[in-house]
């Protein structure tokens, strides 16, 4: 059922076969964390097939940047929505994330039973340093578009500065963005502020994208329908407790397990790496499910396989499972696929309520005047999400030329010439890369 019936501009309308492809692609294909993620979105979505345009895509990222839990993964929901409706929505974020199911625990099985997978490593050794890169680029790509103005120059740096600098936490610089927009919407924004000029220079633009800012003509709020689904959200959340309640002997272990990762879904903000922060210190040191060694491992993992950078967090239920259960594959099989469902089933439940009343304000010039500075801190967030991957890519312990991985090195600035001047294909050169990493590896 559609929440908000969809306008088109004389375009003709999205395919949902279309769409479909590009979901379960993007599923398999989706490396390079958050905004590596998020930049093939971009690329795909905006530059090359116009489904939607800029300002609605920012206007998404926004929101989802100011929830808990994997943006990226929450991005697709939202955009799926946009292009077919709830079902849309439920098919983006489903695909995104189920390629990367099935691998990782392919990944974990053969972790516990053989301990390495060298020749896994060899492959994402050569891609880890072109994520980079393209992580890299879509920074270089969204502040293009979103910093106008200085005053969104000087709140990225700021953002920037606060994250990598002083530690300053993720959700205290979204909220100071937010507090910066009000501030100036009511009392620095001139009388005759220049909003209304820009919206009309961008008219012709938004009209050559199939979902754009006019879109929101016509489309109307069906609270009943948001009820309805709100209470089926619930009680789909609850049934999992039911089934362990039903079909284990051990309920009291998978109920603390569920509500452990519900809550970290649920209450952690501050970007992936904040809720793996959570999750490592409350899994390792409380529960005992896996050493700190093993955590690493699993970071690793996350990183280099399409997917959420959050797919860690199932990573982390199989060990517990696995740990806890007698080093039983089966029930570390399924601690990863009870782990996943709590882990996402929030941000499906975030976005497909959320949105539709979302959606609403792309009219509110005040409130996309304020949302314009949630825009230019997020670029300052990528930003450091670009720092903290490269740096864990190019150094193997602390930052010094001693410890600097040269080869990796090389292999990021031939992948932004490559990718920048060439415009070679992402996904192409994920491939190539892939090739270079497996041989450089074979050959050491």
């Amino acid at each position: 059922m559609r929440l908000i019936g969809l306008q088109t501009t004389g375009v003709n309308k999205i395919s949902f076969k279309e769409a479909f492809l590009f979901w379960l692609k993007l599923g398999f294909i989706s490396f390079g964390g958050p905004a590596g993620q998020i930049a093939i979105m971009h690329q795909y979505l905006v530059e090359k097939k116009k489904w939607i345009s800029e300002s609605v895509f920012l206007h998404a990222l926004n929101y989802c940047m100011l929830l808990p839990g994997p943006e990226a993964q929450q991005l697709a929901t939202y955009t799926g929505w946009l292009m077919h409706g709830t079902l849309g929505g439920f098919v983006a974020g489903l695909l995104f994330i189920l390629p990367s199911v099935f691998i990782l625990l392919g990944l974990s099985i053969v972790y516990v039973t053989y301990g390495n997978t060298p020749i896994i490593s060899g492959i994402f050794y050569g891609i880890k340093p072109a994520v980079v890169a393209i992580v890299f680029l879509a920074v270089w790509k969204i502040g293009e578009r979103a910093l106008k103005r200085k005053i969104d120059i000087a709140l990225a740096i700021a953002s920037l500065i606060a994250l990598l600098v002083f530690k300053i936490p993720y959700t205290l610089v979204m909220i100071g963005a937010i507090a910066m927009g009000i501030i100036y919407v009511k009392v620095l924004m001139p009388k005759s502020s220049s909003a209304d000029e820009n919206h009309e220079a961008n008219e012709t633009d938004e009209d050559s994208y199939i979902i754009n800012r006019k879109s929101n003509s016509g489309r109307t709020l069906n609270w009943r329908s948001l009820s309805l689904k709100a209470a089926l959200f619930i009680t789909i959340w609850c049934v999992p407790f039911g089934l362990f309640y039903y079909l284990t002997a051990d309920y009291k272990f998978w109920s603390g397990f569920s509500v452990f990762y519900t809550e970290a879904a649920l209450f952690t903000f501050g970007g992936a790496y904040s809720v793996l922060t959570y999750v490592a210190q409350y899994a390792v040191e409380k529960l005992h499910w896996l050493t700190q060694l093993q955590m690493i491992d699993g970071l690793a993992l996350g990183e280099t396989t399409p997917g959420p950078l959050l797919m860690v967090l199932p990573f982390v239920g199989f060990m517990g499972a696995y740990q806890h259960f007698n080093n039983s594959i089966i029930a570390a099989s399924i601690g990863l696929l009870a782990s996943t469902y709590f882990t996402f089933f929030p941000s499906f439940v975030f976005i497909l309520l959320g949105a539709p009343i979302v959606e609403r304000t792309q009219d509110n010039k005040n409130i996309k005047l304020a949302l314009g500075f949630v825009t230019a801190a997020v670029v300052g967030v990528i930003a450091n999400l670009a720092i903290f991957t490269a740096r864990a890519v190019l150094f193997t312990s602390t930052i010094s030329l001693a410890n600097l991985n040269w080869m990796a090195l090389i292999w990021i600035i031939i992948s932004i010439i490559a990718m920048k001047k060439f415009n070679v294909n992402m996904i192409l050169w994920i491939g190539v890369s892939a090739v270079v990493g497996l041989g450089f590896k074979m050959l050491l």
